[in-house]
């Protein structure tokens, strides 16, 4: 782990410490310390459990769910993958998505070829594009959410405990909370950190409330900037504070959540010692999984705030993090 640490944390950590030298932190710091007790969490649903706030949904919370859907009007919540897209990690040094043909028809005369095949390949850093972020993307002090330490369950091709590949399908309650719309904004400024009066505003407005084991949407409307690369990015993005994910996860019971951001979060972070004080709340303490980067945008213009969500990432073994194409279809109020 010691060499994990120096080899991909300390980069990250003088990324942000930059950004913040040079004066883009607005984010308030001052309740972070209650919040976050920046130690790895034992899991409620027992030493085995490797995902998290996941087991809130059952048969009959699925069922439920589904008995509700009011139309056949299906809202993609993914964004395409392409080569030149925005990547969050690139200044890390994370790869950018590239797809390349392996195999294509030899354009030559048609008549002498009867079959023609094409395939492609892939090479993609896995949080790239709308995704899901798994419990052991961070960790406190060598240990991933449930106590897991690195020095037992980490091998050489990456962790054996709470991958995406264990992640079961998502069948949930979703809720769009449209915190541009409710400012009358194109999209939050710059490293705004959304309060929780911030979602209550929003919610009133929307005439929504929230349930337990809801997937909870963020919206700032920074998909509104993308795809540029020089706008639509990661340093300086508007996103949750700590304390307004403390409300969502803890106060509302909220399973999962995501936003139409790069990290879900406001960056960069208030707190010197910990570069995405909410990632690690949430994955390591709390256990909730978060996804990023999805396109919120139809489901904002057509008022959509109340639907059936449904997404499942790919089962890559240990897996940080998978690709998905989350759904969401309108629910009966």
């Amino acid at each position: 782990m010691d060499r994990l640490n120096i080899r991909f944390i300390a980069p990250i950590a003088t990324v942000f410490a930059f950004v913040g030298a040079i004066g883009l932190a607005v984010a308030p710091e001052e309740a972070s310390a209650q919040i976050a007790k920046n130690v790895a969490a034992q899991s409620p649903w027992g030493p085995a459990d490797e995902i998290g706030t996941l087991n809130m949904m059952t048969d009959d919370s699925r069922f439920g769910i589904l008995k509700q859907v009011a139309g056949g009007k299906v809202y993609d919540l993914g964004v395409d993958l392409f080569g030149g897209m925005p990547i969050c990690c690139g200044a890390f040094g994370d790869p950018t998505f590239q797809i390349f043909l392996t195999h294509a028809p030899s354009r030559g005369d048609p008549a002498k070829e009867l079959l023609s095949y094409s395939g492609d390949g892939v090479t993609m850093y896995t949080h790239t594009g709308t995704h899901i972020d798994a419990l052991n993307h961070f960790g406190l002090h060598g240990k991933i959410w449930n106590e897991v330490s690195a020095a037992d369950d980490l091998g050489v091709r990456g962790w054996t405990k709470s991958g995406v590949d264990k992640y079961p399908p998502i069948v949930a309650r979703g809720v769009l909370i449209d915190v541009a719309k409710s400012k009358s904004m194109v999209h939050l400024p710059s490293s705004y950190a959304i309060t929780v009066a911030d979602l209550k505003d929003a919610l009133k407005k929307q005439a929504t409330t929230l349930q337990p084991g809801d997937v909870v949407l963020i919206r700032t409307g920074l998909m509104t900037l993308w795809p540029d690369q020089s706008k639509y990015k990661l340093l300086d993005e508007a996103g949750l504070s700590l304390e307004a994910a403390q409300w969502l996860v803890e106060g509302q019971k909220a399973m999962l959540l995501g936003g139409d951001n790069l990290g879900v979060e406001s960056l960069p972070s208030p707190n010197p010692d910990n570069f995405v004080p909410v990632h690690s709340y949430l994955l390591v303490e709390k256990g909730v999984s978060i996804m990023e980067a999805m396109w919120l945008e139809d489901l904002s213009k057509d008022q959509v705030y109340e639907f059936l969500f449904i997404a499942s990432p790919l089962k890559f073994r240990g897996g940080t993090a998978s690709p998905i194409r989350p759904l969401a279809i309108s629910i009966r109020k």
